[in-house]
């Protein structure tokens, strides 16, 4: 598993391999959306500071084991599912969903 931080932080967490998680973490979509989502009504990325991928921490991993999406509830019949799941290890206000250009198969 892999974590993203940004600036020092952790934000996200993924079950992918280094190469798929690198992938996800620095795809523009992805970028974009860390822009546009919120946590506490704060972005959760400026576009500036920095985003460093490195393996996920034990506290981390049981964070990501212990999130509340349920693997088995994932549509079965997406084109793109691969099975890798991103948890966010922040609370994400909500009102960005409609913007969201995370598929949904790496939303948790």
């Amino acid at each position: 598993m892999f974590t993203l931080e940004i600036d020092g932080r952790p934000i996200a967490i993924t079950d992918a391999e280094e190469g798929r998680a690198r992938d996800i973490f620095e795809s523009d979509e992805f970028k974009e959306d860390l822009t546009v989502m919120t946590s506490d009504g704060t972005p959760l990325w400026d576009g500036q500071a920095s985003l460093t991928i490195r393996p996920a921490s034990d506290q981390e991993v049981a964070a990501f084991e212990a999130s509340e999406f349920d693997v088995n509830d994932a549509d079965e019949d997406a084109e793109d599912d691969d099975g890798v799941f991103v948890t966010f290890l922040v609370p994400v206000d909500h009102d960005h969903e409609d913007l969201s250009a995370v598929p949904p198969e790496l939303q948790s």
